[in-house]
């Protein structure tokens, strides 16, 4: 072959094809439920984070894909030899999207709302400690807490700790205004909610233009989106039966991660008979955990036996505290006066794993005697009637918060859980900076919870991600309730 003719027919072809084509900077996630709103410092729904955390809203810290705590708005802390105090010096030169300035005001302002009387934080307690906050400069703020509390840099990690302006605050709800790298666009109520990339960001710019959270309430309507390619992710998304036809496509990557989720038959400890342990523990026997995570998991979720995440150093196995034994649930109700059962109700949420466990749970609950009528309820019911209201017998859900223990110690959290002992644990832990120390307090309160039977501890969530094979950056275990875009990219 002519070699110079070779290289004129290669250059020929080139010339043909014109440039690379770019790679593309759109992306289209599908999400199971909808956001109720979309201020993360003023509801508890996972979904609110899920759009929003680290994308359009910032902390003064925030949390890495591997649970890992990083500085955020606040570039450094220090704190000081008695733990109370923590200096955080914050980056300068950053805007809100609206052309504010962000500085220390806002971190006074925004900290000062979250522990205020009238506040409607859904995290109150990780800001109960602060005593006071000072700003020291526009780009210094120090914050004094009544106790030690080792966790504090964590903490204001959370999505309910994001620094909110004085001047937007009050409209987050519908029209969000953060300094993160995306800027919200639009919300389509029912169908979709738009963020495009936000210019001037102080740190390093996104590489996504657009990203469409779209409302895709079942899988049945997930897997034809995207096999069709009109969704190009479901970062948390449970398939079902529909997962294998996905894992076998080679356009797909798909990731079973793990997250903070842990699954539970929420019970009313103080409305009768689940104020009596003894009914708390015929149920935790009554529930066979491999079915429930068989039918409403996919098979992948990791039983727990309390309310604690297995991919903690901290994490101690009690699912043994309470075998499935329907023979023994059944003596623990006669032992309880209730021998011939009783009536209940079971209160579930839109999500898979709540309806389908739900319907397992309740055929388990009736083979000792316990008749759960099924009541399905809306996302924003599920929230005004059970986690408000405290109007439920039983429910199931997963709380997808990080390191969420201590809410077992809030007196007015919807569980209605009251126990001296275990509030100690958690009073000693909040003042304990030592990592071993910590661990150990945490196997205390495990152990607490697991033995009153608080609640029916099932599994934790697993994290099943599936995106398009050319898509990085999207994490695959979930250490808090996001979908981080921060580093999401199409590979050319």
């Amino acid at each position: 072959m002519n070699i110079w003719k070779s290289v004129a027919a290669a250059a020929v072809v080139a010339l043909a094809s014109g440039p690379a084509l770019a790679a593309r900077a759109d992306l289209v996630l599908g999400m199971p439920l909808e956001p109720p709103h979309l201020d993360p410092t003023a509801g508890a729904a996972a979904a609110i984070d899920e759009v929003l955390y680290a994308n359009v809203f910032e902390g003064l810290t925030r949390i890495g894909s591997r649970g890992e705590v990083l500085p955020a708005l606040a570039e450094s802390w220090t704190v000081s030899d008695d733990g109370k105090v923590y200096t955080f010096k914050l980056r300068t030169g950053v805007k809100f999207h609206d052309g504010t300035d962000f500085d220390a005001a806002d971190v006074k302002f925004t900290l000062d709302r979250a522990r205020a009387d009238d506040s409607t934080n859904a995290q109150k307690a990780l800001f109960a400690a602060i005593e006071s906050v000072d700003i020291v400069d526009p780009a210094t703020v120090t914050v004094t807490l009544s106790t030690p509390q080792g966790s504090f840099p964590y903490n204001m990690g959370w999505g309910d700790a994001v620094i909110v302006a004085p001047e937007s605050a009050d409209t987050n709800k519908e029209k969000p205004v953060g300094t993160g790298p995306f800027k919200f666009d639009n919300w389509a109520k029912g169908s979709s909610i738009t963020l495009v990339r936000a210019d001037g960001y102080w740190g390093e710019p996104a590489a996504l233009e657009k990203a469409e959270f779209r409302i895709i309430p079942d899988a049945a309507a997930a897997v034809p989106a995207l096999l069709s390619g009109d969704v190009q992710a479901l970062p948390n998304f449970q398939l079902g039966d529909a997962l294998p036809q996905v894992q076998s496509d080679p356009r797909f990557k798909v990731v079973i991660g793990s997250t903070e989720g842990e699954t539970i038959l929420a019970t009313n400890n103080k409305k009768p008979p689940f104020d009596n342990l003894k009914v708390r523990q015929a149920i935790a026997h009554a529930i066979d955990r491999k079915a429930i995570i068989d039918g409403a998991s996919g098979g992948f979720g990791v039983p727990i036996g309390s309310h604690f995440s297995p991919a903690n150093e901290a994490y101690v196995d009690l699912t043994g505290t309470y075998p499935y034994d329907p023979a023994k649930a059944k003596e623990l109700l006669k032992e309880a006066g209730l021998e011939s059962g009783f009536k209940t109700t079971l209160k579930l949420p839109p999500v898979g794993y709540a309806r389908d466990g739900g319907q397992i749970i309740a055929s388990q609950l009736r083979e000792i005697g316990i008749e759960a009528e099924i009541i399905p309820v809306e996302w924003a019911d599920w929230l005004k009637q059970v986690f408000t209201e405290k109007d439920y017998d039983l429910s199931i859900v997963s709380h997808t918060e990080p390191n969420d223990i201590g809410i077992y110690a809030r007196k007015e959290y919807y569980f209605n859980y009251d126990n001296p002992a275990f509030d100690k644990v958690i009073e000693e832990l909040n003042l304990t900076s030592d990592v071993a120390k910590r661990n150990a307090l945490y196997g205390q309160a495990q152990k607490i919870l697991a033995d009153d039977a608080v609640n029916g501890f099932l599994f934790e969530l697993p994290k099943i991600g599936i995106w398009d094979a050319k898509v990085e950056g999207l994490w695959e275990n979930s250490p808090i309730q996001a979908n981080d875009l921060t580093k999401v990219k199409w590979m050319e």
